[in-house]
């Protein structure tokens, strides 16, 4: 029998997003990929600075 899907049952897609450093206040790409890895540690910031070169 076919139906519609609970919304439980989707899985959680991220999309990349454009984030600004707080210390230096220049824009960085915060990945789906990365998101996903803060998600599956439990962590529900986004980062406020930006990643070391």
């Amino acid at each position: 029998m076919s139906g519609p899907r609970a919304l439980e049952d989707d899985p959680v897609s991220f999309q990349d997003k454009t984030l600004t450093c707080k210390d230096c206040g220049q824009e960085f790409i915060w990945t789906a990929g990365e998101q996903e890895f803060y998600a599956s540690r439990g962590l529900q910031n986004a980062p406020t600075r930006c990643p070391a070169d």
